[in-house]
């Protein structure tokens, strides 16, 4: 691929400007990896552990080792991985099914949740589904302030009003299809005591997606009782084909393991097909890959920010990171348009493909998705994304190596200012 001088100097400005902030996720990474290795070390990992089950998944070694590994690195008393949960839309699912019941309020305090999501807790599609509403769980929310921060009164009010009928606050750590900030593991951990001051016996459930090993602690570390996410994002370091897993206290977890078998099968059951070692190794590579990750938003948010094409972006290049999106805020179909193009095109696999914004299932507008990804929807490789609605914003994730994900990002930037509409944005600014 070739890119233009301008394109190419922007990229050399920005690595010289991040060079602090790149030694800074490596040393992130450096200490994420001593911890899952010292896990690995602790619980005895040997080759056989790789060995496939079938039928029921009894005595499955390879599995329960990797339950535990992952309770420890994630700071938790329990957990579970599971080649067999289809992506983090299910995980949530299973997490929350398995702890509401009839009457109960789901709480959730940091905006509208995911929009797959939506039909799960029935705030629209049909009755009858299947949906938490259907099960008689109520919902409320609050939303954040606008300097991204919990409305600590909403909440206080809901807590105090509803009291023990709000089992679960609910909350997303990454921003989705939102515009705003990502809530570092600190505020998370803010929250939880926040919420256990008023109701002790309330679940906090963390929707972790795309924030693992972002940080050197996770949710549960702090508190939290659930932490819930997908392993072909950060934590299956790209080498998980598939999964999702569940960490957090003995008590939720157990009932999670509930809803993902059946009561009185739970974690005893799910043979592992031969999974097992692509998700031990996914574990041991995530630290790693999830830095390749983020230093490669860094420089997309220079490369596309302020100090380059002239976007608005979040995070900014120069600030610390909590996830691993990049939002780049086009104001423009065509130009949202022509940056996932140019995703795509910069992809190792499907590079020719050109996507189309298309009605995708769960979700309630149009989405445009870039993936030329080894394994199909994978986040943690390079991709890019947005719905189809104001102010049309990219969302932009992924890299296994850095060296790929500016290939990419330097790709969607020749595209985007390419592009007639580019012109006509930098004229109104």
């Amino acid at each position: 691929m070739k890119f233009s001088d301008k394109i190419l100097t922007l990229a050399n400005e920005a690595e010289t400007a991040l060079a602090d902030r790149f030694a800074a996720i490596d040393r992130i990474a450096f200490e994420n990896t001593q911890r899952v290795m010292d896990a690995f070390r602790e619980h005895r990992v040997s080759e056989a552990m790789f060995n496939p089950t079938s039928g029921y998944g009894y005595d499955d070694r390879g599995r329960d080792t990797l339950d535990a590994i992952w309770a420890d690195v994630m700071g938790a008393e329990a957990a579970f991985v599971r080649h067999s949960i289809v992506n983090g839309t299910q995980a949530l699912t299973i997490g929350l099914f398995g702890l509401l019941r009839p009457g109960d309020i789901l709480f959730s305090v940091a905006g509208k949740p995911y929009d797959t999501l939506d039909e799960v807790i029935g705030n629209v599609g049909e009755a009858g589904n299947g949906s938490l509403r259907d099960f008689g769980v109520e919902y409320r929310q609050a939303e954040l302030l606008s300097d991204g921060c919990f409305d600590w009164e909403a909440i206080r009010r809901v807590l105090t009003e509803e009291g023990e009928r709000v089992k679960v606050v609910f909350v997303q750590r990454s921003k989705g299809y939102l515009n705003r900030k990502t809530l570092s593991v600190s505020q998370i951990g803010e929250l939880v005591a926040f919420v256990k001051a008023i109701l002790p016996n309330t679940y906090v459930v963390v929707d972790n997606c795309y924030g693992e090993f972002t940080e050197t602690v996770e949710p549960t570390a702090v508190g939290a009782d659930m932490i819930i996410g997908s392993l072909i994002k950060n934590p299956g370091g790209g080498m998980a084909e598939t999964g999702g897993y569940i960490a957090g206290s003995a008590r939720a977890v157990e009932l999670a393991s509930y809803r993902l078998t059946s009561v009185g099968c739970g974690l005893e059951v799910g043979a592992s097909l031969g999974q097992n070692k692509n998700l031990f190794k996914g574990l041991f590579y995530a630290p790693h890959t999830t830095a390749q990750a983020l230093k490669t938003a860094h420089l997309a948010a220079y490369v596309f920010g302020e100090k380059g094409l002239g976007f608005e972006v979040e995070p900014s290049w120069d600030e610390e990171r909590h996830d691993i999106i990049q939002t780049v805020i086009t104001h423009s179909p065509d130009m949202l348009c022509a940056f996932c193009r140019g995703i795509q095109a910069g992809s190792p696999i499907d590079s020719f493909v050109t996507p189309e914004p298309w009605d995708m299932p769960g979700y309630t507008d149009k989405v445009i998705m870039a993936a030329g990804a080894f394994t199909q929807g994978s986040s943690i490789e390079l991709s890019a994304d947005g719905p189809l609605r104001e102010p049309y914003t990219a969302y932009f994730q992924g890299g296994l190596t850095y060296e790929s994900g500016k290939i990419g990002i330097l790709s969607a930037a020749e595209a985007v200012y390419g592009d007639a509409s580019y012109f006509s944005f930098k004229k109104e600014k």
